[in-house]
């Protein structure tokens, strides 16, 4: 009884190692770049903007985002992923983007991201993300093309986000 014990543990404990071993620390352990997307999100002249603001177009730099409880939010669509309890969420509607192409939507933390396009969620094309990175926990690319989307954000633990939407490099 007492060997099942010890076998139930080590196998608790190198699952919880393997999860953590998911979840990369330090700036150097993004897939690519992100010099400019955190400089963005960091910068202080960043566009601050409530939930459901709608813009005519996705800002050259980042931007903060006021966040609500997910329940008073007003998300367009349901998030493809529900969030949890005492999280937040938010939303920005943007008219246009200034091309179509591949973009960089990068967060300043933990959050979900719903970018929604013609009525459909876009799939990221690429995702990479680390802890323990001031300014920055995680970027995605998405292609976006030159008409209405919308940027939902959930899940998150502050009330805030800052954001950046920026053409791949």
């Amino acid at each position: 009884m007492r060997a099942h014990l010890v076998i139930a543990l080590i196998l608790l404990a190198s699952g919880g190692l393997a999860r953590a071993a998911e979840e990369p620390s330090g700036c150097d352990k993004f897939k690519w770049n992100i010099d400019r997307e955190r400089a963005a999100l960091t910068a202080p002249d960043r566009v601050k903007l409530a939930s459901g603001a709608e813009l005519a177009a996705v800002p050259s730099g980042g931007m903060t985002i006021a966040l609500t409880a997910p329940g008073d939010a007003g998300l367009p669509t349901p998030p493809e992923r529900a969030p949890k309890e005492g999280t937040f969420a938010g939303f920005t509607t943007f008219k246009s983007a200034a091309k179509a192409g591949i973009y960089t939507i990068s967060l300043s933390s933990g959050g979900w991201v719903d970018v929604v396009q013609g009525g459909n969620f876009l799939k990221p094309k690429a995702f990479s993300g680390a802890t323990d990175c001031d300014g920055i926990r995680k970027t995605m690319k998405y292609e976006i093309s030159a008409s209405p989307f919308v940027l939902q954000i959930s899940g998150t633990k502050e009330d805030s986000i800052s954001i950046a939407i920026l053409p791949s490099e």
